[in-house]
């Protein structure tokens, strides 16, 4: 369990979490050693200073739609354990129960449901036995034909192996379904790139930022498209309004610094090119992540796509391309 929720949350978030639990912690500790009227309400405030830290840790590694689940669930017990601490310490047993079991029956009232048969196509993918999976979800389209979703997900395990036009065309039929899904049009940008359409790729990955224009990942593709294609300014743009929102994994963060750094050579704006191949620098645990994930046998269609950009960024780190030698990589004829 505690692997899982390590390697759900990543390297980086889970030193984050240890750093917040070892300096709450310790500071906590020693004032044990010192008296005075102070010390409980300051210790008081250590310890809510770590359950809200925490829970911004791991919320920011969430999808929108789970974070506002996870937020629902957090938020009423933190209130009722503020109340048990401050407002009300008679009541602090009852209020500390409440909290707890809500947040038990939060879990269960805001889980994801993930449907039988997805689960057994994921458990297919697991052993590579993608036809198998396809195969599953094929069924699940025949009996409910209507269901954006479904396209979706058997698009991505299409994706995954290999057979790229079929995925086109499910997120063409999520499209149909509903004509204003910027993720259809996202994963429909990504399939493109990914077949070196790029003028398709370009077109749903524009359409998909309009759709959201206030959503990281349609900025990230849309900026990781402009790269391939060369147009630098659109990059810049894009990209930089990605990393004002936000981005909340290391890995495309460090992604996002290798095309910033690029689009800045091929502008002849070298002092900006360095601070991105500065940036690079402090990602490596991103760099890391991607290494991690591009080791897989499922990762291979991924790979094609990106997985010169993280030779490029391991090379950067290494010192072997700098920002003179950035300006001519990375287009796709």
């Amino acid at each position: 369990m505690i692997n899982r929720f390590l390697l759900f949350i990543g390297p980086a978030r889970a030193r984050a979490l240890f750093f917040l639990l070892a300096i709450t912690g310790a500071i906590s500790l020693t004032l044990n050693a010192v008296q005075g009227d102070w010390v409980r309400p300051v210790q008081t405030l250590l310890f809510f200073a770590f359950v809200i830290g925490s829970i911004v840790i791991i919320a920011g590694r969430m999808t929108r739609e789970d974070r506002g689940r996870f937020l629902a669930i957090m938020l009423p017990a933190l209130g009722a354990l503020i109340l048990a601490v401050t407002v009300l310490p008679q009541f602090s047993l009852p209020l500390v129960g409440g909290a707890a079991g809500w947040i038990v029956a939060g879990f269960i009232i805001f889980r994801t449901r993930i449907p039988m048969d997805y689960q057994k196509a994921i458990k297919h993918l697991r052993k590579n036995e993608y036809s198998e999976a396809i195969d599953v979800i094929d069924d699940v389209i025949k009996n409910d034909p209507d269901t954006p979703n479904h396209y979706r997900f058997r698009a991505e395990l299409l994706r995954i192996s290999g057979k790229l036009d079929r995925a086109r065309r499910d997120y063409y039929r999520m499209i149909e379904l509903v004509p204003e899904s910027a993720e259809a049009y996202n994963g429909l940008a990504e399939v493109q790139l990914q077949m070196n359409n790029l003028n398709g790729a370009l077109e749903a990955a524009a359409k998909a930022q309009s759709l959201a224009p206030e959503d990281w990942v349609a900025l990230y593709n849309l900026g990781m498209i402009e790269d391939r294609v060369g147009s630098a300014q659109d990059t810049v743009g894009h990209l930089t309004k990605a990393l004002e929102l936000k981005v909340p994994d290391a890995r495309h963060r460090v992604l996002i610094h290798v095309y910033l750094a690029r689009a800045y050579a091929r502008l002849g704006d070298m002092a900006h090119a360095a601070e991105q191949i500065n940036e690079i620098k402090r990602q490596r645990v991103g760099l890391e992540e991607w290494q991690k994930i591009l080791e897989s046998e499922q990762a291979a269609t991924l790979k094609a796509v990106i997985g010169a950009d993280v030779e490029t960024a391991q090379a950067i780190i290494n010192g072997k391309i700098t920002a003179e030698t950035l300006a001519q990589s990375g287009i796709t004829a």
